[in-house]
């Protein structure tokens, strides 16, 4: 009988630090936007287009410099 006890205190304490997690994050607004989310997925977005070119870019020089470098020494 005394477990009982103890596993009521534990979970009471655990929905307690829950929350008051919960309390802070809602004053600080992390669950005020919840649409826009969903709806981003559906637009394409020409800014993480043009950081991908320039991220294959930078990719494809790195590849290139190194197989000079392997060129060379071999």
């Amino acid at each position: 009988m005394d477990i009982l006890y103890l596993m009521i205190l534990c979970s009471v304490s655990l929905a307690a630090i829950f929350l008051v997690v919960f309390i802070v994050y809602a004053k600080k607004g992390q669950f005020e936007d919840d649409e826009s989310p969903a709806v981003r997925i559906l637009f394409d977005s020409d800014e993480i287009k043009e950081k991908e070119e320039v991220g294959n870019d930078k990719k494809e020089k790195e590849i290139g410099e190194n197989n000079k470098i392997e060129e060379k020494s071999e």
